[in-house]
């Protein structure tokens, strides 16, 4: 979309962008438009749309002089055109414009508007004070193509029952890797939404994590079963409403049953009188089932993956799966044992994050390698997962 237009333009950035398509592509239903200010404000204080629960009125504020300037000047029925990156994606018809208060709406979607909380310090760089509403179209192709797999794959395996997981394999472990087992074993066919910031930050990036869950799929599961769906994680999945809003999505990509750990921040889990509660117990209008699965640990007692329900050892026995922890060892170049992560993860992951690391790979491989007695051309990832066969070596340990 990038013919000469002589409208006026709202500058607006790829997270908005991605946010618009998830709604015009009915991802996000009920959420069918943005949202003027009438409405704005009876979503904000009943936290409902349509009948459906909805934590916050779906709007578009882009932040800016120019922004704000064009925001004041359009009126009703004008077209203006949506831009990314000096790029035409879109356009609006306008139907209104209108002040808002940033503070609360972050509030409404953190929970807090304390601008030293991370999400609500990137958001006030993006968030302004005028709201525009009315139809609009935008560019989308990956919305699209995932619905189409979505469907494709059920077709094929004629599903009758289909899991939805949202994770971030950052990385994929062991403990990961029986939750997705036990998941399909629940399920016809089990989708993968693997989330995909606008910043990495500190983790592995998108592609890295997407290559090592397809090697996972592709050689250990029935892969007809299996379909990978690249989830953008917009501003809207932040704070406490994300296991809200990760419903709804999983619901309108057409999967059955949504599941999570029982310890997901935004489960809002607590007991009472002795009875399970969570946010689901306030969610109405959202036709899915929610499944909720324990933490898994390795015990060394048991000698295997297991959850507080089915081991009598105490904590003191288990190896606990903490995302951060164990990329702090890979961040560093350091082989995690095969207890945590399967080695040919992990030789994926360092041999990506460390190219060419090692100054004469014949001689290492010559030195400390069995040899077979044929000259065979070794790459990092092959020396990875050789060290680990000999860090599996018991016999003198």
């Amino acid at each position: 979309m990038t013919s000469i237009s002589k409208n006026k333009a709202i500058f607006i950035d790829q997270e908005a962008h991605s946010t618009l398509a998830l709604v015009q592509e009915g991802i996000l239903s009920p959420i069918d438009k943005l949202m003027n200010e009438k409405e704005a404000k009876t979503v904000d204080e009943t936290k409902r749309y349509k009948g459906v629960s909805f934590p916050f009125s779906f709007l578009l504020a882009p932040k800016g002089k120019t922004n704000t300037k064009v925001l004041q000047s359009l009126r009703k029925d004008e077209t203006a055109d949506l831009v990314v990156k000096k790029k035409k994606v879109g356009q609006i018809k306008v139907e209104e414009v209108f002040k808002i208060d940033p503070y609360k709406r972050l509030a409404n979607i953190y929970g807090t508007n304390d601008p030293t909380h991370p999400g609500v310090k990137a958001a006030l760089n993006r968030l302004g004070d005028y709201a525009v509403s009315g139809s609009y179209s935008v560019e989308d192709g990956m919305i699209a193509n995932n619905k189409r797999l979505i469907a494709q794959a059920k077709e094929k395996i004629n599903a009758k029952k289909v899991g939805a997981m949202m994770i971030a394999a950052n990385p994929l472990h062991r403990a990961l890797e029986r939750v997705i087992r036990q998941s399909l074993d629940q399920n016809d066919l089990l989708v993968l939404f693997l989330l995909k910031p606008y910043s990495d930050g500190n983790g592995l990036d998108y592609d890295l994590r997407y290559e090592t869950l397809n090697y996972f799929v592709e050689n250990y599961l029935p892969k007809n079963r299996v379909v990978i769906v690249p989830l953008e994680n917009t501003y809207i999945f932040a704070g406490f409403n994300e296991m809200l809003i990760d419903t709804l999505v999983a619901k309108n990509y057409g999967c059955d049953e949504i599941i999570t750990g029982v310890n997901h921040a935004g489960l809002g889990v607590y007991y009472d009188k002795n009875e399970f509660h969570s946010i689901f117990d306030r969610v109405s209008g959202i036709d899915i089932a929610i499944r909720t699965l324990d933490e898994f640990s390795y015990c060394e007692v048991c000698k295997t993956l297991i959850s507080a329900h089915t081991c009598p050892h105490g904590h003191h026995h288990h190896i606990s799966y903490h995302y951060d922890s164990i990329l702090q060892l890979i961040k560093l170049g350091i082989l995690p044992p095969a207890v945590l992560v399967r080695s040919e993860i992990s030789a994926i992951i360092l041999s990506k994050l460390f190219p060419k690391r090692f100054k004469n790979m014949e001689k290492l491989y010559y030195d400390i390698m069995p040899q077979s007695g044929l000259l065979e051309k070794q790459d990092d990832k092959d020396f990875y997962l050789n060290l680990m066969k000999l860090y599996k070596t018991h016999s003198l340990s």
